[in-house]
């Protein structure tokens, strides 16, 4: 059995819901020679998160964004930690609702994801930095 952690380091981007599956990938573990194993990434951010969902159509990742903009609403007058704008609070709360990890199966050397998913990164802030993912592999070679 063998363990490997590296950091990944995400450039910055947008609100919104973004593929980063390939940019994950560029930085992960060497998962190639993992005949079977398990990655697990975790964003050291409380205001960002990660998920898995559709791959193809750009839409869903707006619909999203919409959906949790709705349900999730700035400049709501019960909010009182707006320090850092409206979207201080609004961020931490969609970073509890979605998470900060995700753990994906490795099966002869590829994430195990199925035909339509891919890997998203979700900034929930307005304005914001790069953002660090912890990648734990751990697997049978």
């Amino acid at each position: 059995m063998i363990w490997h952690q590296s950091i990944i380091e995400l450039a910055p981007k947008p609100r919104g819901f973004h593929l980063v599956t390939d940019e994950i990938l560029a930085q992960a573990p060497d998962l190639t020679n993992c005949e079977v194993g398990l990655l697990n990434l975790f964003i050291q951010h409380t205001s960002a998160s990660l998920a898995i969902n559709e791959n193809a159509d750009p839409d869903v990742r707006g619909d999203l964004e919409r959906h949790f903009n709705v349900m999730v609403p700035e400049h709501a007058d019960y909010y009182e930690h707006t320090l850092e704008g409206p979207d201080d609070t609004t961020s931490h709360i969609k970073n509890v609702i979605i998470g900060p990890s995700l753990s994906v199966p490795i099966t002869h050397g590829q994430l195990a994801l199925g035909t339509w998913q891919g890997l998203y990164l979700c900034e929930h802030r307005n304005r914001a930095g790069s953002r660090r993912v912890v990648a734990t592999l751990q697997g049978r070679w």
